[in-house]
């Protein structure tokens, strides 16, 4: 892998909740030089995101039911709105946790697929082609038939990847869970590992196990050790 290619798989993020708008700017910064595929920031940077990154050839991701999942259908849904209105095109939302390990799996299905319908129709009423849902499962708490039908739920839904855990739950991305969730995902469901990618090996061994996409606060290191022959130019 290439690495201009390598950093087209990366989502640069900054989710910690004393992130300020100075780290933010210098967070957009970094992705428009590294040419990465999006910067994940908290809703409320959006419009900050969106307005550094105008021009360049990154997306602005945020979060919505950040971190536990937990909020009504009704919230994540207003969250979705406001998030695309200020110029986010890729949403990672947490699955309501609580409902899923509650044995309410009717619930978490019926909420996956409006949220998804409210990206599609909103993107739409704004303009975008290619709005991206992301569906955060948090690996860590499941077991691995649990994991299963998340993906099965995620993939029922329209979504576009499912994602191992928000970095803030009880374990980051793993080889083994990225390969269980691919294996799992039919086609036209993607993957993305998130939480503990800190180095180019990190990276790397997602990516084999089957993610498409990475999210890690890491980025720039990593792309320096791509840049210093990590990888090929």
């Amino acid at each position: 892998m290439r690495v201009r290619e390598f950093a087209k798989t990366v989502d640069h993020t900054l989710l910690k909740p004393n992130s300020t708008e100075a780290e933010v700017r210098t967070l957009c910064e970094e992705a428009a030089r590294y040419h990465f595929a999006a910067v994940c920031i908290l809703p409320c940077h959006v419009r900050l995101a969106a307005k550094a990154l105008r021009g360049t050839d990154v997306k602005v991701a945020t979060v919505v039911s950040f971190p536990f999942g937990a909020d009504t259908t009704g919230v994540k849904a207003a969250a979705v709105r406001d998030a695309i209105v200020g110029g986010a095109s890729e949403i990672d939302v947490v699955m309501n946790i609580s409902k899923f390990l509650s044995g309410e799996f009717s619930y978490v299905a019926e909420e996956l697929a409006s949220l998804n319908g409210e990206v599609s129709a909103v993107a739409m009423n704004n303009g975008l082609n290619d709005a991206v849902l992301k569906v955060i499962i948090e690996a860590g708490y499941l077991t691995d038939e649990m994991k299963r039908l998340a993906v099965q739920i995620v993939a029922a839904s329209g979504a576009d990847f499912v994602k191992t855990s928000t970095g803030f739950g009880p374990g980051g991305a793993t080889p083994e869970d990225v390969s269980l969730l691919r294996e799992e995902a039919p086609e036209g469901l993607s993957v993305k590992a998130s939480g503990g990618i800190r180095s180019l090996e990190d990276a790397i061994e997602m990516l084999n196990a089957g993610a498409s996409r990475l999210g890690t606060s890491g980025s720039v290191a990593i792309m320096e050790e791509a840049e210093n022959g990590g990888l090929q130019e």
